[in-house]
């Protein structure tokens, strides 16, 4: 199928090469190497174009209108592979930088004041975390709805929609969690870990329904006279059903328990911090002979002063 490779291939080379012209101009610029977390951030967006190119341009797309877990295995690619790598990758600057100077103001102009692109102006909303998430959940949920996922499989263009949305709100999802320079993730070590559990719950159910299903739940699959291996439809959907559940959900579970770690190995530093100050000498005592020199000094002063007094009024006796 021609036209399915054509459009993930021009699409991963097109921000491939921005990325790398991106990449240049910032060593030129810069008049040194990038440094090495910068290389690893640039590996991670490649490894993430790498991805999309093998879920979307590769035989697990023709075989993903015959098979419903192939089809599966390309969601988990896209959702849970591609959209943590592209964010980990930080790759916007790098793909704006090599653009001519004067589109990026006629477009940064454009997006900001036009009145036709007012509604791309609202979709800001869906950079925090709790529209981000309500906006990943319903995707998920619509898309395996039977009748749109039916259209999916049966009309090229909206299975490019979906695959569009699924990474666009996958990566918005990850981007909540996961600091994607210059973008910073809002939330907490701890709240991350509850916005992960939190997605990962849509998947999980949708996930149990498909595994616990007496009966095929999309006709598309259903009506196939004929599948590779010889498995039947209900077969087939189990099978999707626990991709989706096991290695659908380990990007996530991976993420939940680094979270967790940091967020204890913060608490320890906290703690030997506050042992070290707690742990300090006292300072020693003022050799005036109070607690505080000062002190001692205005304590011994105001002593004398009474002596002389009682000296002065016993002599006028």
């Amino acid at each position: 199928m021609p036209a399915a490779v054509d459009l993930p291939l021009a699409l991963i080379s097109l921000f491939g090469a921005l990325h790398v012209l991106g990449e240049q101009r910032a060593t030129r610029l810069l008049g040194r190497r990038r440094s090495r977390q910068e290389r690893w951030r640039a590996a991670s967006f490649y490894a993430g174009l790498l991805v999309i190119l093998v879920a979307l341009a590769s035989p697990i797309d023709s075989l993903s209108e015959k098979l419903f877990w192939v089809h599966m295995i390309q969601h988990v690619l896209l959702l849970s592979v591609a959209a943590p790598l592209i964010v980990l990758g930080a790759p916007w600057m790098s793909i704006w930088r090599p653009l001519p100077l004067g589109l990026r103001r006629t477009l940064a102009k454009t997006i900001s004041r036009s009145r036709w692109c007012a509604p791309l102006r609202a979709l800001r909303v869906l950079a925090r975390p709790i529209p981000a998430w309500i906006a990943f959940s319903v995707d998920l949920v619509l898309w395996h709805i039977p009748y749109f996922y039916d259209a999916a499989v049966a009309d090229r263009a909206i299975h490019d929609l979906e695959h569009t949305t699924f990474l666009v709100f996958g990566i918005l999802l990850w981007a909540q969690v996961i600091d994607s320079p210059p973008l910073r993730a809002r939330l907490s070590q701890i709240h991350r870990v509850y916005y992960v559990v939190a997605a990962s719950v849509v998947g999980w159910v949708i996930a149990l329904v498909l595994v616990f299903a007496t009966s095929p739940l999309y006709p598309r699959y259903a009506h196939l006279a004929h599948r590779p291996g010889g498995i039947s439809a209900l077969t087939d959907q189990q099978l999707a059903g626990g991709i989706m559940l096991v290695p659908g959900s380990l990007a996530m579970t991976m993420f939940v328990f680094f979270q967790i770690y940091r967020w204890l190995g913060a608490d320890e530093r906290d703690d030997k911090l506050r042992l070290s100050r707690d742990r300090r000498p006292s300072p020693p005592p003022s050799p005036a002979g109070g607690p505080n020199g000062s002190n001692g000094a205005v304590a011994g002063d105001t002593g004398r002063e009474s002596v002389v007094a009682g000296l002065g009024a016993g002599r006028e006796a």
